[in-house]
C-alpha cells in the first residue's frame, strides 16, 4: 500500500520535473541576452557585443534543425534552435539600428553588394535577413540531396553543435582585441555558463547524439575562459592593443 502510494506520488513528480528541464532547454538558451538586450537598448551602445556571436548561433542552430530532418533528437531541442533564431535576429535588428544611428559614415553598405571587407557588417537588418534565408536555402538543399547519406548527416550534426561551441570565440577575441571586457555583460556571460553547464548534463542524461555532449564540454570551457579574462582584465588592467580603424567598421560588430 505504501509502495503504491509512493509511486502515485513520484510519477507526477518525475513528469514535472522532466516538463521543468525540458522548459529550460528551451527557453534557457535565450536568457542570457536579456540583460545585453536591455543594456544596448538603454544605452544605445552596442560596442561591448559582438555581433558574430548572432552569426555563430544563427548557422549552428539552422545546421541543427536541418539534422533533426536526417536523425530525429528531443523536440525540446528543436524548439530552443527555433527560438534560438528569432532571438538572434531580434539582437541583430537593434544592434544594426544602433550602430547606424551612431555611425559618422554616411556610406551604406548592403548584402548585394558582396563585398567581403564587409562581410555582417551591413546598413541594414533586412541584409542579415537575406544573408540567413540564402545559407538556410543552400544548406537545405544540399541537405535534402544528401539525406540518404549517414556520414552526411552524422558530420552535418557535427558541424551544428561545433558552431555552437565556438559561440563565446568572436566574444573571447574580442575582449582581448581590446584588452579590456568593458562594454560586456558579465551576467550574459555567467548565464552562458550555467546554461551551458545544465544543457551539456541534459545532453549526457538523455542520451543526445555523442556530438551535442561532446562540444557541450567545449562550450563550457570557453566560457570559463571568458570568466577568467573578465578577472584578469578588471585586476590587471592593460594597455589596448593600437588597432587600424576600418573606415566604416565599430570594431568586430
Amino acid at each position: 500500500m505504501e509502495a503504491g502510494g509512493l509511486e502515485w506520488l513520484l510519477v507526477p513528480m518525475h513528469q514535472l520535473v522532466s516538463w521543468g528541464a525540458a522548459g529550460a532547454m528551451v527557453f534557457g538558451g535565450v536568457v542570457p541576452y536579456i540583460p545585453q538586450y536591455r543594456d544596448i537598448r538603454r544605452t544605445q551602445n552596442a560596442e561591448g557585443f559582438s555581433t558574430y556571436v548572432c552569426l555563430v548561433l544563427l548557422v549552428a542552430n539552422i545546421l541543427r534543425i536541418l539534422f533533426w530532418f536526417g536523425r530525429r533528437f528531443e523536440s525540446p531541442l528543436l524548439w530552443q534552435s527555433i527560438i534560438m533564431i528569432v532571438t538572434m535576429l531580434l539582437m541583430l535588428k537593434l544592434c544594426t539600428e544602433v550602430r547606424v544611428s551612431n555611425e559618422l559614415n554616411i556610406k551604406r553598405r548592403s548584402f548585394a553588394d558582396f563585398d567581403l571587407n564587409y562581410f555582417w557588417h551591413w546598413s541594414k537588418f533586412a541584409d542579415y535577413v537575406q544573408c540567413v534565408l540564402t545559407f538556410t536555402g543552400v544548406t537545405g538543399y544540399i541537405t535534402y540531396l544528401w539525406l540518404d547519406s549517414s556520414l552526411f548527416v552524422e558530420t552535418l550534426g557535427f558541424l551544428a553543435v561545433f558552431t555552437e561551441a565556438m559561440l563565446g570565440v568572436p566574444q573571447l577575441y574580442r575582449n582581448y582585441q581590446n584588452r579590456s571586457t568593458e562594454g560586456m555583460s558579465v551576467k550574459m556571460v555567467l548565464m552562458w555558463t550555467s546554461g551551458d553547464t545544465f544543457k551539456t548534463i541534459y545532453f549526457i542524461f538523455n542520451q543526445a547524439p555523442f556530438q551535442f555532449s561532446i562540444c557541450g564540454l567545449l562550450q563550457v570551457f570557453v566560457d570559463i575562459a571568458i570568466l577568467l579574462q573578465v578577472y584578469l582584465y578588471s585586476y590587471y588592467p592593460q594597455k589596448p592593443v593600437s588597432h587600424t580603424a576600418h573606415p566604416a567598421s565599430t570594431k568586430a560588430l
